[in-house]
């Protein structure tokens, strides 16, 4: 299968909720270098279409869930402000139409104020950084049951769905935030009810961290910018993935990191969005 055959192919399922055979499963040659030469046609198609990229998500750096899907490296992809929802004042409301088989990520975003640097040092990626926020990345798959290869989920723009982006905080307002982003804990509640736990630690041992590997791989994909100074990064989550439905609530509490916690009603209503549309 070609990159320009499987691209048009995702392309085409964008805001359907439609499935389609995995291309590994078709074609024993694609690998991830050949999902992200699709990724770039499809990343190509969407900005093609009014589409525009304000970051990167990434995913599978939490190595708790690699057995569970059949991964064991960390992939990324693209958001778009067509994908983005924010909750400024901590509540959002998210629509699910079009996306297959939701589930819910809760996570760590970055902002950078400066293009940040290839390195494994938080400190300086930290002095990039403006504001960090607690979010929700909602994955979709348009592969039945979960089941794929890493090849894929990057065919498919890492599994993305929507963020949702909640309050803005500075990192100047958190005290020891390398430390912090290692060490805070979360607990993610579907309807009052704590459904999962985590923390900093299991994305790649910190946030920092795995944004940190997104940098080392862009070095490898010509074909991809650096992240760039006004972009968002989300990166990973920090529990299991559960299931979302429409009429399910979903929040969180965080502590040792001061960042607020993060309430989501999922809605079923059709909206329209770029997803929705055709190149």
């Amino acid at each position: 299968m070609t990159a320009d055959a499987a691209a048009r192919e995702v392309v085409g399922v964008l805001g359907t909720g439609r499935s389609i055979a995995t291309f590994t499963g078709r074609d024993p040659t694609f690998d991830v270098t050949r999902g992200y030469d699709v990724l770039a046609r499809v990343h190509a198609a969407r900005v093609a279409r009014g589409e525009r990229p304000i970051g990167r998500k990434i995913g599978f750096t939490n190595r708790h869930l690699w057995t569970e899907y059949g991964v064991r490296e960390p992939i990324w992809g693209f958001v778009y402000d067509t994908t983005l929802v924010h909750a400024p004042d901590g509540h959002a409301a998210v629509v699910v139409a079009g996306l297959a088989e939701p589930r819910i990520e809760p996570e760590i975003v970055l902002h950078f104020r400066s293009a940040p640097p290839v390195t494994r040092d938080e400190a300086a990626i930290v002095e990039c950084i403006d504001w960090i926020a607690h979010g929700f990345e909602i994955v979709q798959t348009p592969f039945p049951g979960w089941k794929f290869k890493a090849a894929d989920t990057v065919a498919v723009n890492g599994l993305h769905g929507r963020l949702v982006v909640g309050v803005p905080v500075p990192v100047a307002s958190i005290p020891d935030c390398v430390e912090r982003l290692r060490a805070f804990r979360l607990a993610l509640k579907k309807d009052g009810t704590v459904i999962a736990e985590g923390g900093g630690a299991n994305v790649l041992g910190s946030p920092l961290l795995a944004f940190a590997h997104l940098a080392d791989l862009l070095v490898t994909l010509p074909q991809f910018p650096p992240v760039a100074a006004g972009e968002i990064v989300t990166t990973g989550t920090l529990t299991a993935v559960p299931p979302v439905g429409p009429g399910d609530t979903w929040s969180t509490t965080l502590s040792g990191i001061g960042l607020p916690g993060l309430t989501i009603t999922v809605e079923r209503s059709r909206m329209v969005v770029a997803d929705e549309r055709r190149p």
